[in-house]
């Protein structure tokens, strides 16, 4: 006698798929000096429209203080259009209320708000997000620090013994700058818009 499989439900059915923390990480930007999401792309991330996740935001805002949410000024918008090459500089302009910047904490706290089974699955993925940018960033500035002994204590030696050559300290000083350049981030190359033609 065969087995029958289970009927897939509809919920089962209309799961969102996994999303890619890498994904999430390229929508966190760093606005006067704090890593956040604008409203946007939190929304977009949550599956509800820009204007129904604000106003969700705006019905409790008393779970949002200053440093869980913050709106944009036009100088945090020219900080933006530097990090984000596709930010149009006439974009949401006929916004009613100025576009929001979440942390960490708000964008969490914006999850705990809609209080829906996507918001909750997905701000799973937007601490994980976050939490891998801070090893990142923690990883390049140990990496900082110990260039930075290492190119004292070569300098120090140097220094003290006066054997090395003034051609062996520029050399020295180039390799540092290079590795100094290779632990700065490097911006990802952005997919062109449009029909891209193969190259021969």
């Amino acid at each position: 006698m065969r087995r029958r499989e289970p009927a897939i439900t509809k919920k089962e059915n209309n799961a969102p798929p996994p999303l890619a923390i890498e994904a999430i990480a390229g929508r966190i930007v760093l606005l006067r000096g704090q890593r956040v999401m604008l409203d946007a792309d939190l929304a977009a991330l949550y599956g509800i429209s820009t204007g129904r996740f604000n106003e969700a935001v705006r019905r409790n805002l008393a779970r949002f203080p200053g440093d869980f949410m913050f709106p944009l000024t036009n100088q945090d918008l020219a900080a933006l259009r530097s990090q984000i090459a596709s930010l149009k500089a006439g974009r949401g302009q006929h916004r009613k209320y100025p576009p929001y910047a979440f942390t960490e904490h708000g964008a969490i706290m914006a999850a705990t708000v809609l209080n829906s089974p996507r918001a909750t699955e997905v701000s799973v993925y937007v601490v994980r997000a976050f939490v891998r940018l801070r090893e990142i960033v923690a990883t390049n500035e140990e990496l900082a620090a110990k260039l930075e002994a290492l190119e004292r204590s070569t300098e120090a030696l140097a220094l003290r013994h006066d054997t090395l050559a003034a051609n062996t300290r520029a050399q020295l000083r180039q390799v540092f700058d290079a590795i100094r350049e290779l632990m700065s981030p490097v911006e990802p190359k952005r997919r062109p818009i449009g029909f891209i033609t193969p190259e021969k």
